[in-house]
């Protein structure tokens, strides 16, 4: 887990640094380090890249399973208080940091399910040929769940409701991230396709 963290500090965490800290960071990088971000900083970097780790690289660039999941949340919130009782961070940012992980462990193998639920049901969506469909009842891209009832979910933009198992919308949280294509037919929405699912 602590080599995923180190690979996605890398690769992701300069967007995070100051201007003299990024100057420094693309010179040692331009020059072939391409593990620049943790040769040049110490572990004081890691809470603030810790949201993108566990929402955004966790999800999208490695193929985790529930448990590889759910150890990224168990593994940094461990990290996090050690870098505490190690006086690598304050208190207070391990606390956040440390919380954000707990998240992270409940949150990550919940929408990785959900994200399977919604596949399925896309699977199952009428065929609709997309050339039959008004703009306005066509969406591709990546939304936010806006609402949730049992056995429904809406998503930002008035997309909805789209009709999803029980399990889906007990698992579906507000704010959590989706890529869709869907399209509206008959006053009825339909999932046509599903990405990935962001907590």
């Amino acid at each position: 887990m602590i080599r995923l963290l180190r690979h996605s500090l890398d690769d992701y965490a300069y967007s995070s640094l100051s201007k003299a800290e990024a100057k420094q960071f693309k010179a040692a990088y331009d020059a072939g380090d391409e593990q620049a971000f943790c040769h040049l900083f110490g572990p004081e970097k890691i809470p603030e890249h810790l949201s993108e780790f566990l929402a955004y690289f966790m999800v999208r660039k490695v193929m985790a399973g529930q448990k590889l999941l759910r150890a990224a949340g168990t593994v940094t919130g461990k990290l996090m208080r050690w870098l505490e009782t190690q006086v690598y961070i304050e208190p207070e940012i391990a606390q956040v940091a440390a919380d954000r992980a707990r998240d992270g462990a409940r949150d990550l193998p919940a929408a990785d399910r959900l994200g399977g639920l919604l596949q399925d049901v896309a699977a199952r969506a009428p065929d609709i040929d997309v050339d039959d469909v008004d703009d306005k009842d066509w969406v591709e891209e990546q939304l936010m769940i806006s609402e949730i009832e049992p056995g429904r979910i809406w998503f930002e933009s008035d997309i909805g409701p789209i009709e999803v198992p029980k399990r889906a919308s007990d698992l579906a949280k507000p704010g959590w991230m989706v890529f869709v294509v869907a399209a509206r037919r008959k006053g009825r929405w339909h999932l046509l396709e599903v990405g990935s699912v962001y907590p």
